[in-house]
């Protein structure tokens, strides 16, 4: 059995996907399509890059990550079902995008959140030498947020299914708290949230083009990582905040019951409820490091297999 998996090249996180897929399976993994049995798309933006009559010819496994039903245009759901004809197996990383999913098609469709790779994420010790290294203050109250916020190319209208104007308004209450907070960013696409933040004066340090070493270090200096997103296929920090033993409070969105404590999901109109439960997020996690977390999918890839 050989896989192919196709290509994003997004500098994201499906390519660190695609890496450590081909890294850790060398007996099944195959880089080129012509010699495979199985051809994963992981990427279904992306899908139409593959030669048709490669997916006609063998089996494929497409990813789909989360639907966003109040924009499923008429384009969308065309392009989803020109992908679905070809479609012996949908992925999905939370239970949450499974039952969207559920809505549009009735091919099976199996469920197992992405791996974290524990040479990546893991618990730093010395954590007040990071912040001296990084020239933050011991004294700050650090909360954290790594992702996108904006939509297009505009770089200014907020991509609202992140929640990055639900940050905002959950960072300005709590300046009114915490005497030194300090927000940390890191990404592309942040200029949202960073004018956001000059606008009501409260105090960030941005590292834009981090490299996962530095994102490490980043996750270990937090004293609170918050996810606000409406709408989400994973987020993947909340993996790597439970497995670098970060606090983290998260939306009720994608694999956050899955591996986050309930006590740590808050509605969208009260984050005051939620408590980190890092003990408990840490042992969850450790189901999905690698070669655990990768168990499932070659399981899911075998019976595409043979069926």
């Amino acid at each position: 059995m050989k896989i192919y998996s196709n290509q994003v090249r997004e500098s994201w996180i499906i390519d660190r996907v695609n890496e450590e897929w081909a890294e850790n399976n060398i007996d099944t993994y195959t880089s080129k399509i012509k010699s495979s049995d199985i051809i994963w798309i992981t990427a279904n933006w992306v899908w139409k890059k593959t030669p048709r009559k490669h997916l006609a010819s063998k089996k494929v496994v497409a990813s789909i990550y989360h639907i966003d039903f109040d924009n499923f245009d008429d384009k969308q759901e065309k392009d989803f079902y020109d992908l679905d004809q070809y479609v012996d197996r949908y992925h999905v990383i939370s239970l949450k995008t499974k039952q969207q999913l559920l809505k549009l098609t009735d091919k099976k469709i199996t469920s197992i959140p992405f791996w974290v790779n524990q040479r990546n994420w893991y618990e730093i010790k010395h954590k007040s030498t990071i912040r001296e290294t990084l020239g933050i203050s011991s004294e700050d109250y650090l909360v954290g947020s790594f992702q996108r916020d904006t939509e297009g190319k505009d770089l200014k209208s907020p991509k609202l299914i992140k929640g990055p104007d639900i940050f905002i308004e959950i960072v300005r209450k709590l300046n009114i708290e915490k005497e030194n907070l300090c927000v940390v960013l890191t990404g592309t696409r942040r200029q949202y949230v960073i004018e956001q933040l000059k606008n009501f004066g409260i105090k960030y340090v941005y590292f834009e083009m981090a490299d996962i070493s530095k994102l490490n270090e980043l996750y270990n200096i937090l004293d609170l990582y918050i996810v606000t997103s409406r709408l989400e296929g994973g987020p993947q920090a909340i993996l790597e905040c439970a497995v670098s033993k970060t606090p983290i409070i998260s939306t009720n969105v994608g694999v956050a019951p899955e591996i986050l404590h309930k006590d740590s999901i808050f509605e969208l109109d009260d984050f005051k409820t939620a408590v980190p439960n890092i003990d408990f997020a840490y042992k969850k996690s450790q189901d999905y490091i690698i070669p655990k977390g990768m168990e499932k999918f070659k399981a899911m890839f075998r019976e595409v297999y043979e069926n």
